[in-house]
């Protein structure tokens, strides 16, 4: 038996909705049809076909009612469907997008569901294990999204064509490098007069930029899963803002000593201010650095974006600035 619907049919749905990936449907019947008759027909599909459940539709192919293997184990050969189906059927539309419909079945586990059209007419079937093993590969394409690697470029894709995916964020990321090159040129004065701040700016950069991707990370599965309701982008952000500022003031104390250490070990005399500048800024950076990782997704697909996709180059853009202005504002305006 064919396990696979027409083409036409298929493209007639959304990308990444049930529709595109639901087989024919399998062991449909009529309510008038007798328990022995559904055997009888079984006893020949499931020699090419694997089937869980009998599906009863009506004349105008409306699915009303499910037939499970035990009603058809249990019951006499002569009753009819129509009189020990389950009615009120739980159904996917087609045109669901994938995310959704897998949090419509979170609670319900079944191995097979049916799915309909907008009229309710039974128009195919989509296994649970094929939802859940597509939404995975979602959710693998995610981390070459966030890089510019297209979901559907392959080890196997042409070189051109992963030239024409990958090239345009590249020049994006090269846009943005250049914001963050401005703020270290309008500080340029500082740096000539405290040459040492310059080795601590990649200190700053990496620690932030880690915080962002630790909050970015957790905004994206939870925007996946569907975990964010109304009020929850705030939630969020004050929550990583929170984190953020802790982790910020611990690792600001290591980064602080260092500074210290070094900057004393130059014979700097500002090396005691130098420490509690690099301290202060470590906060700061990591403190917004966290805000940063759940407002940009969320600002991303509010207007329409895919988060997923630009949410690495712009929160790299956010981060390296709020650092790099964070650390040489505060020693423009502490020592000098």
């Amino acid at each position: 038996m064919d396990t696979e619907l027409m083409p036409e049919v298929v493209n007639a749905y959304p990308q990444d909705s049930v529709g595109q990936m639901m087989e024919p449907p399998i062991g449909v019947f009529a309510p008038q049809q007798t328990i022995g008759e559904v055997i009888d027909e079984l006893r020949e599909m499931v020699k090419s076909a694997f089937i869980t459940y009998g599906f009863v539709v009506d004349e105008s192919g409306h699915l009303i009612g499910v037939i499970t293997m035990r009603d058809l184990l249990f019951t006499s050969h002569s009753t009819r469907l129509e009189e020990v189906m389950l009615k009120n059927v739980f159904a996917l539309k087609a045109d669901t997008p994938l995310l959704d419909a897998m949090k419509s079945t979170l609670d319900r586990h079944y191995p097979v569901y049916p799915v309909v059209d907008a009229g309710g007419k039974l128009v195919g079937l989509v296994r649970g294990q094929q939802m859940f093993e597509q939404q995975a590969i979602e959710l693998s394409a995610q981390a070459g999204s966030m890089v510019g690697v297209e979901k559907e470029e392959r080890l196997s894709t042409p070189w051109k064509r992963s030239l024409i995916f990958r090239h345009p964020w590249l020049q994006l990321n090269l846009l943005t490098a250049f914001v963050a090159a401005a703020v270290v040129g309008v500080f340029e004065h500082t740096l000539e007069q405290i040459v040492l701040l310059a080795v601590f700016l990649p200190v700053l950069a990496g620690q932030s930029g880690n915080t962002g991707c630790q909050a970015l990370a957790v905004t994206l599965r939870g925007m996946t899963l569907g975990e964010f309701g109304p009020g929850s982008t705030a939630k969020a952000a004050c929550k990583e803002a929170l984190l953020g500022f802790l982790n910020g003031m611990l690792v600001g104390i290591s980064a602080g000593a260092g500074m210290f250490l070094y900057a004393k070990s130059q014979g700097n005399p500002n090396a005691l201010m130098l420490g509690v500048v690099t301290w202060l800024a470590m906060t700061i950076a990591c403190a917004v650095s966290g805000i940063s990782g759940v407002l940009v997704p969320t600002t991303l697909k509010r207007f329409g974006a895919d988060p997923a996709t630009a949410s690495s180059i712009f929160l790299t853009t956010a981060t390296d600035v709020i650092s790099m202005g964070a650390f040489l504002g505060l020693a423009t305006l502490l020592l000098l």
